[in-house]
């Protein structure tokens, strides 16, 4: 099912580009993991929202709640990036160039769809100059942001983790067959990290019953796992993609039930102190 392209080479910017808060929340830890959540933010600039139709203004396709499962984790010592623009505006988790990462249909750099195929503007979509203008406004500076804080880990620890952390709705007929696993774990195919950081957290997977998981599935890793995970240059990268349905309920996504998502939670503690202890050998 995966097409992408071949690894990049280095990733990190050779000019600083200045990068606003408003794009993102980050906090920095004290370990070699830092944890990146692209696709949770709930922030569109009025003039795009406007444009929008109803089920887009929606953000029916958001992360929901992706940084509230994770929310202990500072406390563990991981650094957290959170992205606090809307998907809609920008998909941080695919190339500048729009290359397509998995077979099948898509919804693009900057998407004109829902993951239902839906229309997601009243009119006319972006074309190529306001594309081209949302990605030096905000994709450029977060991604140079983001590889910015790995070479700094990279330099204070020997090497840098990056864990890419997703959510979407169980059933999506468009993008795949019947019922997501509830954790889906991505190394693109094993080049992105690795192979015993892999073994490690697969084995994490196998010791609870809790929820359904599969390894390098339907879902083996964007842009962002596939580009920065590079383990020749020292840093590790691993995607989580979270059926909705192992913790919230999907006919209600802006509500988030902290009890209904507290066995989630608690595996997920175990996961991020099973990557803030990981040496590679």
């Amino acid at each position: 099912m995966m097409t992408g392209p071949a690894m990049p080479g280095p990733f990190f910017w050779k000019t600083p580009i200045d990068c606003s808060p408003m794009l993102y929340d980050f906090s920095a830890g004290q370990t070699p993991l830092l944890i990146d959540i692209p696709h949770a933010g709930e922030t569109l600039p009025a003039d795009i929202e406007q444009r929008l139709d109803p089920r887009g203004r929606k953000l029916i396709d958001t992360d929901w709640h992706v940084h509230r499962l994770l929310d202990f984790a500072p406390e563990l010592g991981a650094s957290v990036m959170r992205a606090r623009l809307s998907r809609y505006l920008i998909d941080l988790n695919r190339g500048a160039d729009d290359q397509p990462l998995y077979a099948g249909p898509t919804t693009g750099l900057v998407p004109t769809e829902t993951f239902d195929g839906k229309a997601l503007y009243r009119d006319e979509p972006p074309d190529d100059e306001e594309v081209q203008r949302r990605i030096e406004r905000y994709w450029r500076p977060y991604h140079a942001e983001l590889a910015r804080q790995l070479d700094a880990i990279r330099k204070q620890h020997g090497f840098a983790i990056l864990l890419d952390a997703h959510s979407i709705r169980s059933h999506v007929p468009r993008l795949f067959e019947g019922k997501l696993p509830d954790l889906n774990l991505g190394t693109f195919d094993g080049r992105s990290c690795a192979e015993s950081l892999q073994a490690g957290v697969a084995q994490l997977l196998r010791e609870q019953d809790e929820f359904s998981h599969v390894v390098n599935g339907r879902f083996k890793g964007g842009y962002i796992t596939r580009h920065y995970g590079q383990p020749d240059r020292d840093i590790h990268a691993l995607q989580l993609e979270i059926a909705q349905s192992c913790y919230m309920d999907e006919a209600r996504p802006e509500h988030f039930d902290e009890q209904r998502a507290a066995p989630l939670k608690a595996w997920l503690r175990s996961l991020i102190e099973y990557l803030v202890e990981w040496q590679p050998r």
